[in-house]
C-alpha cells in the first residue's frame, strides 16, 4: 500500500531549504525509496509549507528513514524552521489522477465503444493530433477525431489494452497494445480478415480537463505488412 509522509512547517529560509533537499537528494542517490515529493506553498501565509512525500509502502519509508544522511537532512531542516515541523502518516486508501481518467476515456470509450458523445466532454473544441498517419491535419478538432475514429473502427475490430500510464504535469503518456481483425477496407486495402496488432504510445496534453492535444506513435509499416499492404504502395 503506497505510504505518504505530511511535513508541515513554517519557515523564512526556503531557499536554504530547497539547496537542503538537493543536496540530500544527490548524496542518497540510488539509496532513496522516495517515488515522489511535492512541495505546497500557502498562499495566504507565505512562510508556511507543506511537503508531501510519497513512498511505494510503509515498509519502505522506514528503510529510507534508517539511511544516516536521512537523520542529519531532519537536524538540519529542523534548524531552518521556525518551531518543530509536524508530521502526518498517511496510508493511501483512493489515489486517482484526474488526467489519467480523462486519456482512458479515449481508448475505452471514444475508440473501444465508438460513444462519440464522450468527445464532447473530453475533447477541447481546438484539439490538434500529431498522428504519424495523418499529414494533413484532418484528425484536428472534435470532428477530425470523429473522423479518424470511425475509419479505425470501419477498417477493424479492435481493442486496446493500456500497459502503463505516466502521469507528469499536464500531462499523461500511456503505452499501448493494439489488436484487431481487419474487418473491413483500409486505406484502399480490401479486407482480409486477418488478426493483426501492434503496440505505440500517446502522450495526451490536458487542458481544462479536456484533451486539447496529442501525439501518436505506432508501427504503422508493422500493420500494413500483417494485411499484406507494402508501406507507400496504392491500391
Amino acid at each position: 500500500m503506497t505510504f505518504v509522509q505530511v511535513i508541515d512547517y513554517e519557515t523564512t529560509r526556503f531557499d536554504e531549504m530547497n539547496a537542503l533537499i538537493d543536496r540530500y537528494a544527490e548524496q542518497t542517490s540510488g539509496r532513496r525509496t522516495v517515488t515522489h515529493t511535492m512541495i505546497g506553498r500557502d498562499r495566504d501565509a507565505r512562510t508556511h509549507y507543506v511537503d508531501l512525500v510519497e513512498f511505494p509502502s510503509y515498509e519502505e519509508a522506514m528503510r529510507n528513514s534508517q539511511l544516516p544522511e536521512t537523520d542529519r537532512m531532519f537536524q538540519e531542516m529542523v534548524a531552518l524552521c521556525e518551531g518543530m515541523p509536524k508530521f502526518m502518516n498517511l496510508d493511501v486508501v483512493r489515489d486517482e489522477y484526474l488526467n489519467k481518467l480523462v486519456t482512458n476515456r479515449v481508448f475505452e470509450d471514444i475508440a473501444g465503444k465508438g460513444d462519440f458523445d464522450v468527445i464532447e466532454e473530453c475533447i477541447a473544441a481546438d484539439y490538434i493530433t500529431h498522428d504519424m498517419m495523418d499529414t494533413e491535419g484532418r484528425g484536428n478538432g472534435r470532428d477530425g477525431l470523429r473522423r479518424t475514429i470511425s475509419m479505425w473502427r470501419d477498417a477493424f475490430d479492435f481493442s486496446f489494452d493500456v500497459t502503463r500510464q505516466i502521469a507528469e504535469g499536464d500531462c499523461v503518456t500511456a503505452l499501448w497494445d493494439w489488436r484487431g481483425t481487419h474487418r473491413g477496407e483500409f486505406m484502399g486495402m480490401a479486407p482480409t480478415g486477418k488478426e493483426v496488432g501492434m503496440s505505440g504510445s500517446t502522450t495526451f496534453r490536458i487542458e481544462n480537463g479536456q484533451i486539447a492535444e496529442d501525439w501518436w506513435h505506432y508501427d504503422a509499416p508493422g500493420l500494413m505488412r500483417q494485411i499484406g499492404m507494402a508501406p507507400g504502395r496504392p491500391h
